[in-house]
């Protein structure tokens, strides 16, 4: 009885804002680069997320970021909220019904030219059906959530 009034009393004090948000850009596990080490401008260029290569980093938003080639990284460097993924690399259909979950690089889609990351295929299929509202209700929800990069 009296764990779990303590396992409460820890659930209720660490339940604030802090604890579910993901850690922003969603960083490797091991590396700690952004977005799991991917070069945020091979969405754009490739089609698909390519490992980035160590000898091109650059810190921005709060993350280190690696790409694949200087001239990614240049582009980059010129305009990274165009590459950056939207609300930070958490997931987009989430947000837009007002919580955050990491999205992960390898479920993706392009939605008004950004980037936009989703925790699962059915999540990334609900929000491409219904883009333009989930994508308004989502950008209302990202500050209050913490979903927004670090400027």
């Amino acid at each position: 009885m009296c764990l779990s009034i303590v396992l409460i009393a820890v659930l209720v004090i660490f339940a604030g804002k802090g604890i579910a948000r993901p850690q922003i850009f969603v960083p490797d596990p091991i590396t700690g680069y952004a977005i799991g080490g991917h070069d945020p401008v091979s969405f754009f260029v490739d089609g698909y997320p390519r490992k980035g290569n160590r000898k091109h980093e650059y810190k921005w938003g709060g993350a280190e970021w690696i790409f694949v080639n200087e001239g990614n990284l240049a582009a980059f460097k010129r305009d990274p909220h165009a590459y950056a993924p939207k609300f930070a690399g958490c997931g987009g259909f989430a947000l837009s019904e007002g919580f955050a979950t990491a999205g992960s690089p390898f479920i993706y889609a392009m939605v008004d030219g950004r980037l936009v990351f989703f925790h699962s295929v059915v999540n990334r299929f609900l929000f491409v059906v219904n883009g333009s509202q989930l994508m308004k209700d989502a950008e209302e929800n990202a500050s209050r959530v913490g979903c927004e990069p670090d400027r």
